[in-house]
């Protein structure tokens, strides 16, 4: 490290921080404890020290640090730093174990307000179209509700939760596993950019970093911790997208899961999530701003199938309309006998259903009345099919 640096850039908070993220790996334990204990100041001095064996780790890098460059390319992206304790810091981060060193951010929106009412939508690289789809409507239902959308910009589900949030208008923010100049994958760099434009892209490695396995694991936690929960659409038994509900779940956040066919190995994951109690069950935007979102402001509307004339009959006003004929009338004495009642009790009822429609006079008896007729096509799908019971 150079005298220069050492003097100018040491000394401050900030750019220690932005130093840790080119020295240390994401969630490096023992650079999160040096920091936590020491400050990024004192912990990155004591690191280029190399006295104890735990930091040599960091010497490499720390030989090759160049932070002014780092920042020189930073802002030639329009890139920022935020720092714990800024305002735009995301509170959720510091429920971590070991939570980024700094943020590298690009785009106009505020992280830490558009994270307050925030949902991450994560889930299969190799998402089918059923998949793809639910994650689109899923996103664009959130972002109308005022949810920030969360993900990572990979292919499959994270980009169609990207697409449906913008294509509303939403804000959303993506949480890249390099740099944040660095598009990746490359085929999204339009995506991102797009992102970049009305949201946020951010990361907690320096500028030209790499994304990696390791990197991408420990930008699920961040995803995972940033916003008040996560849904996840399609995910196999054993993936990424199962890491971050998991880790959402060890760190009190909401976790939901989208239920796919049975027979698909892309929503195992969802339906053994949902199995062990980790994840809510939902099917759509309002079910999932429900399970993340206010109490009382956010609930889903009550789930009802269709509703018919008759449906609030009594047990023997129902037996007599369904001895009704459709077509042709039949007399009182024929109903008693179908329905199981006394002539007088069909009499009586047969007064309460004419008054509702559900039953009118015809030729020398009484048959099924409009609403009954209307309600019964309405069932099956087309009118006529008489549902008399037998007399036996």
């Amino acid at each position: 490290m150079s005298t220069s640096l050492r003097s100018s850039l040491l000394g401050q908070d900030r750019f220690a921080r932005a130093a840790w993220s080119r020295v240390a790996e994401p969630g490096d334990a023992v650079a999160a404890r040096l920091i936590k204990t020491l400050g990024p100041v004192a912990a990155l001095q004591l690191a280029a020290s190399g006295g104890e064996q735990c930091l040599q780790r960091f010497l490499p890098r720390l030989e090759m640090l160049d932070v002014e460059r780092d920042l020189e390319v930073g802002a030639k992206f329009a890139a920022r730093v935020v720092c714990p304790g800024d305002p735009e810091w995301p509170q959720g981060l510091d429920d971590l174990s070991a939570p980024p060193y700094c943020l590298w951010v690009r785009g106009p929106v505020d992280v830490a307000s558009s994270c307050q009412r925030s949902v991450s939508v994560v889930g299969a690289r190799s998402a089918t179209a059923y998949g793809e789809m639910v994650a689109t409507e899923m996103a664009a239902g959130l972002g109308e509700r005022r949810f920030t959308i969360i993900s990572g910009a990979a292919f499959g589900i994270d980009a169609a939760a990207h697409r449906g949030a913008l294509a509303t208008g939403a804000t959303t923010i993506a949480v890249l596993a390099g740099g944040v100049e660095r598009p990746y994958p490359s085929s999204h760099a339009a995506l991102i950019s797009r992102i970049v434009e009305v949201g946020a892209v951010i990361s907690e490695v320096a500028p030209g970093s790499a994304p990696t396995k390791t990197r991408f694991l420990q930008r699920n936690r961040m995803i995972a911790t940033m916003g008040r929960g996560t849904v996840v659409v399609e995910a196999g038994l054993r993936s990424g997208s199962l890491n971050t509900a998991r880790t959402a779940a060890e760190h009190g956040r909401v976790v939901a899961a989208v239920p796919g066919p049975v027979t698909s190995m892309m929503s195992a994951g969802c339906h053994e999530a949902i199995r062990s109690g980790m994840a809510q069950l939902v099917t759509d935007a309002a079910e999932a701003a429900e399970a993340i979102g206010d109490y009382g402001s956010d609930l889903a509307p009550a789930r009802r199938g269709p509703t018919f004339a008759g449906d609030e009959l009594d047990e023997h006003a129902a037996r007599v309309l369904s001895a009704l004929p459709i077509r042709k009338g039949v007399p009182i004495a024929r109903l008693a006998v179908s329905s199981g009642l006394s002539v007088s009790e069909v009499r009586s009822l047969l007064g309460r259903l004419d008054l509702s429609s559900l039953a009118e006079r015809h030729a020398e008896g009484w048959r099924q009345g409009p609403a009954a007729r209307k309600a019964r096509a309405g069932e099956h799908g087309r009118p006529g099919t008489e549902f008399t019971v037998s007399a036996g």
